[in-house]
C-alpha cells in the first residue's frame, strides 16, 4: 500500500512538472518583451543613451487610434514614426519641451510616449468641443506649425495632439503661437527638421 501510495505521489508530481515549465517559459517571455519595449534601460540617463535606444524602438510608427487598443496604460510609445531620428534635433526637443515640464498634458519626450496619455488626449479629441473663436487658433496654429498640422501625417499623434490642442486651447487659453510651438517640439516623425516628410498624409 504504501509503495502504490509513494508511486502515486511521484506520479502527480511528475504530471505537474511540464505545467509548470510551460507557465515559467510564458512568464519569462512576458517579462522580456514587456521590458525590452515598454521602460528605458536604467543606465540610460543622458541623451546620447537615451538617443541610442529611442533611436532602435519600433512601438510608435504610422497607425490609427486603435494602435493603442490592445496595450496596457503603462506601456510606451517608443522610437521615430517616419524617418530616422536625427540626434541635434531630438536634443534640440527635449530642451525646448523642458519649459511646459508642468503641463501634463505635454510630453516630456516625443519619442517615448505612454499609452495612458495617448490615449487621454485621444479622448479630449473626441470630447472637447471649440467655439468658433477657438476653431480659428486651432487654424491658424496649422497654418503655423512645420508641419502643417499636429504630426506629418494623419496617424494617432495627428489625433492626440489635436486632442492635446483643443485641451490647451479651451483650458490654459493657448495661442496659435503657442500650439505651434508645442506640436514643432514634440513633433515624433524623425528626420532633421521637416525636409523629408510627407505632409498631412492620411493613414489607410
Amino acid at each position: 500500500m504504501k509503495v502504490k501510495l509513494e508511486t502515486s505521489k511521484k506520479h502527480l508530481v511528475l504530471g505537474f512538472l511540464p505545467i509548470l515549465l510551460i507557465v515559467g517559459i510564458f512568464y519569462f517571455n512576458f517579462q522580456t518583451n514587456e521590458n525590452s519595449y515598454t521602460k528605458i534601460p536604467d543606465q540610460s540617463n543622458t541623451l546620447e543613451a537615451k538617443f541610442a535606444y529611442l533611436s532602435n524602438a519600433g512601438t510608435n510608427f504610422c497607425a490609427g487610434p486603435n494602435i493603442v487598443d490592445p496595450m496596457e496604460g503603462s506601456d510606451r510609445l517608443q522610437g521615430s514614426c517616419c524617418s530616422p531620428m536625427d540626434f541635434d534635433t531630438y536634443v534640440e526637443q527635449i530642451e525646448g519641451l523642458k519649459k511646459y515640464a508642468n503641463i501634463s498634458v505635454i510630453p516630456f519626450d516625443p519619442y517615448d510616449i505612454s499609452v495612458g496619455l495617448a490615449r487621454e488626449l485621444l479622448d479630449y479629441d473626441k470630447t472637447y468641443m471649440l467655439t468658433s473663436e477657438q476653431q480659428a487658433v486651432y487654424d491658424n496654429a496649422m497654418k503655423m506649425s512645420s508641419e502643417g498640422g499636429p504630426c506629418c501625417c494623419k496617424c494617432w499623434r495627428w489625433y492626440a495632439f489635436e486632442g492635446q490642442a483643443k485641451y490647451l486651447i479651451k483650458n490654459l487659453d493657448y495661442t496659435e503661437k503657442q500650439i505651434a510651438e508645442v506640436w514643432d517640439l514634440e513633433d515624433g516623425c524623425g528626420g532633421k527638421e521637416n525636409s523629408d516628410r510627407q505632409i498631412n498624409q492620411p493613414i489607410i
